[in-house]
């Protein structure tokens, strides 16, 4: 009995103190009626189209010259010529092959 009386109390006090806490009245006066329509959302129309638009964007950069930063100089080649170039030449400052690390 007394446990059963225990827990009514607690579940009373536990509603008062969220009443509190989150005063749901309060947030119903501020919202004005009737409210904006909202947009509806952005769909893909054709997600193949867009996927194969997107590798085509991502493929003219990897495979194209152009400007990264033109203020400092700084332009990126072709993947394909990078890569013969760093075989070719290397990496400054990159640790000598068979070197053993620490």
């Amino acid at each position: 009995m007394a446990v059963g009386l225990g827990v009514g109390v607690a579940l009373v006090m536990l509603a008062v103190v969220a009443n509190l806490l989150f005063p749901q009245h309060r947030l119903d006066r501020l919202m004005a009626a009737p409210l904006p329509p909202m947009a509806a959302p952005a769909l893909q129309s054709d997600p193949p189209a867009d996927m194969a638009a997107f590798r085509a964007a991502d493929m003219a950069r990897l495979n194209g010259f152009g400007w990264v930063d033109r203020a400092h100089g700084v332009a990126h080649v072709p993947i394909g010529q990078a890569m013969r170039q760093v075989a070719r030449e290397g990496i400054p400052d990159w640790p000598a092959g068979g070197a053993e690390q620490p």
